[in-house]
């Protein structure tokens, strides 16, 4: 037990000192903390900037009306008696951002052309198109003779509601602040499992090539090595994700955000997140068995990637179907993909987080899984004992045969 608690020891110290982890580390906590400050980053850099546009009235009547309706925080009108061409010129000089010209259609209703240096920004002329059929419709309204309060009945959101009649249904508040757990989870697991199942794989392959394995197999176990292995990265990894979610903590906090009402997760039930926990180190010690078995297949650490691309379309078929499945968790589809091992622990977890899922499906579910996490441990220690001390040319389906055939010496 002690020589498994040393490769443990071993792989974590290793990796935590690595500078590779520790950049990334930094990069991705000074991303999170712009993320959390990002309006008062772009207010600082933007200050009280707004587009200035230049407006020529060829009606006489709809500047006044215009004015009152654009919003004054991002656009600032000024109404100019030049000539068109002459006011396109100021525009390419710089002296306005655009130029509006308002005009009146046959039928007596406003039209306009914005000109601009460029029409990369979109902001700007859908603020003023907003403005001017507002409008229209008021000038419409006029017209017809419709009073204030007609056009307001007119404008009137239709009464909607939603009602679900299951007992245990979910509200649609509910259903909002599940699907964006669910969702942060699933993104989760997908990116622990990708970052650091290969992290495992390429580990394993390292040692191989430096030779260093012969060393270890002669003092320790496989086995012992296979799952020393795969829980010195996941506590890794866990250190990791502790740090960003301290610092998110700490970043929103310090933005003046409430943190989980600010993720939306302040009435969640707590079985939810225990789910979320149980489907999540089953998901990462599936795939991490993979990735650990693989990379003792192959000589090189240039090989890895090809020998674990496999399993990572795996993990991306899951992350695909998962997200399909937020916006139809009672699907067929959905509903059967979620009792396949290699699926279950993002789309049982999504259904689980969205509807009502009975409790002999979350079992059956939970025992698959788990028979398919022994049968792999079984088999993977097999040939990860055998192929840790095999070298050459890759060939996944022959090494996995001369392997178990090396355990039987």
């Amino acid at each position: 037990m002690n020589k498994f608690f040393l490769v443990v020891g071993h792989t974590y110290g290793t990796k935590l000192r690595a500078k590779a982890f520790l950049v990334t580390t930094a990069i991705t906590c000074l991303l999170i903390i712009g993320v959390a400050n990002i309006q008062p980053i772009i207010e600082f850099f933007t200050g009280d900037e707004k587009t200035h546009v230049a407006v020529i009235d060829r009606t006489g009547s709809l500047y006044g009306p215009l004015e009152k309706q654009v919003s004054h925080d991002q656009i600032a009108l000024t109404k100019i008696t030049d000539m068109e061409n002459e006011a396109k010129e100021a525009v390419k000089e710089g002296k306005w951002d655009g130029l509006l010209v308002l005009s009146m259609d046959a039928e007596g209703l406003p039209e306009a052309v914005y000109y601009a240096n460029t029409i990369v920004d979109n902001q700007t002329p859908e603020e003023l198109e907003r403005a001017l059929s507002q409008l229209k419709t008021a000038l419409s309204a006029a017209k017809l003779g419709l009073t204030d309060e007609q056009m307001a009945e007119l404008y009137k959101p239709v009464p909607f509601q939603k009602v679900a009649l299951e007992k245990n249904a979910k509200t649609e508040e509910e259903l909002n602040q599940a699907r964006a757990l669910v969702y942060v989870l699933l993104f989760a697991m997908y990116m622990f499992v990708l970052m650091y199942g290969g992290m495992i794989a390429t580990e394993v392959a390292t040692e191989k090539s430096s030779r260093v394995m012969e060393i270890l197999v002669s003092s320790v176990s496989p086995v012992q090595q296979l799952f020393g292995k795969i829980i010195g990265v996941a506590l890794v990894s866990l250190t990791q994700f502790f740090v960003f979610f301290a610092v998110a903590f700490a970043a929103l906090k310090t933005s003046g955000q409430e943190v989980w009402r600010f993720l939306g997760f302040d009435h969640l039930p707590a079985s939810i997140f225990v789910y979320a926990l149980v489907f999540f180190l089953l998901g990462y010690l599936l795939y991490a068995v993979l990735f650990a078995v693989l990379g003792s297949l192959v000589s090189r650490v240039e090989d890895v990637q090809p020998a674990i691309t496999p399993v990572m379309m795996l993990v991306v078929a899951a992350f695909m179907i998962a997200m399909f499945g937020l916006n139809a968790p009672e699907s067929a589809f959905v509903t059967g993909a979620s009792f396949v091992p290699f699926f279950a622990p993002m789309l049982m977890f999504l259904r689980i987080g969205l509807v009502s899922v009975p409790g002999w499906e979350v079992a059956l579910s939970l025992a698959l899984l788990a028979a398919t996490i022994a049968l792999l441990i079984y088999f993977g220690a097999k040939v990860y004992r055998g192929g840790v001390l095999m070298y050459g040319r890759m060939n996944i389906f022959k090494d996995m045969k001369r392997a178990i055939q090396l355990t039987k010496k």
